[in-house]
């Protein structure tokens, strides 16, 4: 409350003409999402600028507030407060969570652009059936050949071969060969649904080249678990964050677990009573029950004695900073990289999947057989689980025939 915030001077922060009616509520709102005392101080310190900034825009009621505006704010605050203008995007998400925010003021006519990605994620949802990741990837690479279109001044109907050419490889320049296939491909996939609305002449799909890949081309990218083993014990656990990152590449470890399903973990997921863990598989959409180790049950247990879960969270692993949320997998891939710095480790990875191609390989050398691999990985195709004996190298060695010897000349012999 800001009474306890301010015990002098809360009544100059509530009788503020526009910001005051949700000062408190504010202040309440900014403690649940775990800001401290010294944030939520100069948070509400900042209510009086931004007031000034939305009364000079012509508002005189926060229900005319509205993202727009709020944005445009936020741009006027951010040069004259660099440190402090975060407040205005903190205020946008508590007015939107109490639907405070004018829904109406944000309407604008959908430019052709939307329209187009609008009736290709509804193709791609009811036609193909594509999972809503994928189609917010083609609808990403979508918009952005549309954009380039436009500023470069090319229009649908008189589209070319050579205007696609253009794009490729002004895109491929920050691109690596696989991640250029995928865009060729979503790029086909876009040009040919254009093509059945007639906004685009016919064949422009199969004109595009792409680079050659070959499968197993390269090794997984896997570690011996030796290094593995060391990683995990350089992590700090002294601290909340440390704890929870090393509960997190343990949990990776231990059952060769990707980051989307970790980051979808909840108390619900952890069966005590059974010693099972329940892995629910976000590409096949599939649960896998596993048994509860010791040591990550030990894990557990220390993790949420010390950090406990905040409600209404039901998620295992939350952020640790304001605003409190469950954490995302880029924050699993940026944890690992900061902590493989840390470690001193010889780690040429930048990701956290590593680890479970480093799972997959230790139980390839323990003798484990492709099959129970496969099924503990969640792999519905036995091709995926193949290209880990690649990595068996010294059973490799027994299966190479031996070197001919080259036989002596007749006239030698004689």
């Amino acid at each position: 409350m800001l009474k306890t915030l301010f015990p002098r001077a809360f009544h100059a922060h509530l009788s503020l003409p526009l910001l005051g009616a949700i000062a408190d509520g504010f202040d309440d709102w900014l403690s649940r999402q775990g800001y401290t005392v010294k944030s939520r101080t100069h948070a509400i310190e900042m209510l009086r600028h931004i007031e000034k900034d939305l009364r000079r825009r012509g508002i005189e009621r926060v229900a005319h507030l509205n993202h727009s505006i709020l944005h445009e704010s936020w741009e006027a605050m951010i040069k004259r407060f660099p440190t402090e203008a975060g407040t205005v995007r903190a205020l946008e998400r508590f007015l939107n969570e109490h639907a405070l925010l004018d829904a109406y003021g944000d309407a604008e006519p959908l430019s052709e652009i939307d329209v187009l990605i609008t009736a290709y994620a509804v193709d791609l949802l009811e036609i193909r059936g594509y999972a809503p990741g994928t189609i917010a990837a083609h609808a990403r690479i979508a918009r952005s050949f549309l954009t380039y279109l436009q500023k470069s001044g090319c229009q649908l109907q008189g589209l070319s071969s050579i205007d696609l050419e253009a794009y490729l490889k002004k895109t491929a320049k920050h691109l690596g060969r696989g991640s250029l296939q995928n865009e060729v491909a979503v790029l086909r996939s876009f040009l040919h649904f254009l093509t059945t609305q007639q906004k685009t002449p016919p064949g422009l799909d199969v004109q595009i080249d792409t680079p050659r890949l070959y499968r197993l081309e390269k090794l997984p990218r896997s570690l011996s678990w030796k290094v593995v083993r060391d990683f995990l014990h350089s992590i700090d656990r002294t601290t909340k964050i440390g704890l929870r990152d090393y509960t997190i590449f343990l949990l990776m470890a231990t059952y060769g677990l990707r980051t989307s399903e970790i980051v979808v973990l909840t108390l619900e997921d952890i069966q005590w009573r059974n010693n099972k863990i329940r892995i629910v598989q976000p590409k096949t959409s599939t649960p896998l029950e596993l048994p509860l180790t010791n040591e990550v049950g030990a894990a557990l247990l220390k993790y949420l004695k010390r950090v406990p879960p905040r409600p209404p969270y039901r998620q295992l692993f939350l952020r640790m900073m304001a605003p409190i949320g469950p954490l995302r997998a880029n924050s699993v891939t940026s944890a690992f990289q900061v902590w493989s710095r840390r470690s001193g480790l010889r780690i040429p990875f930048k990701g956290a999947h590593c680890l479970r191609h480093s799972y997959a390989a230790n139980l390839l050398n323990h003798g484990t057989s492709l099959k129970t691999i496969g099924d503990l990985l969640g792999h519905q195709c036995a091709r995926s689980t193949v290209m880990y004996l690649r990595l068996a190298t010294e059973d490799l060695r027994d299966v190479a025939l031996p070197l001919p010897v080259k036989s002596e000349p007749r006239e030698a012999r004689a």
